[in-house]
């Protein structure tokens, strides 16, 4: 059994040379938006969810994104209703919110 049920990495690198960043399109708030509601619906901790803070996931070009494990979903989202879909639908009932999936081929 693994210690998390999911574990969620939201990308917040932040570049500073103009390229293009999570940071520089609301992933911080999106962090924050998730954590509280991970918590608000008793799905944090061991044998839960665990909702981390990441670095540069260079993937960039589909920013902003983040990654669910152990499954390796990764997503894409534009707002705090696309968090709740992916809390919602991913995180409670299992299912892969399929239109907020990045691109296979997306990278930096």
């Amino acid at each position: 059994m693994n210690y998390y049920k999911h574990h969620l990495f939201f990308c917040l690198n932040e570049r500073t040379n103009g390229e293009a960043c999570c940071a520089s399109q609301g992933a911080q708030a999106a962090f924050d938006h998730c954590k509280a509601r991970v918590k608000a619906e008793g799905l944090a901790g061991p044998g839960g969810v665990r909702i981390n803070k990441a670095g540069c996931l260079d993937r960039c070009a589909g920013g902003p994104v983040a990654v669910v494990y152990p499954e390796g979903t990764w997503y894409t989202y534009v707002d705090a209703s696309d968090i709740d879909e992916i809390v919602e639908q991913h995180l409670m009932q299992g299912r892969v919110v399929e239109r907020l999936l990045l691109a296979p081929d997306v990278g930096r």
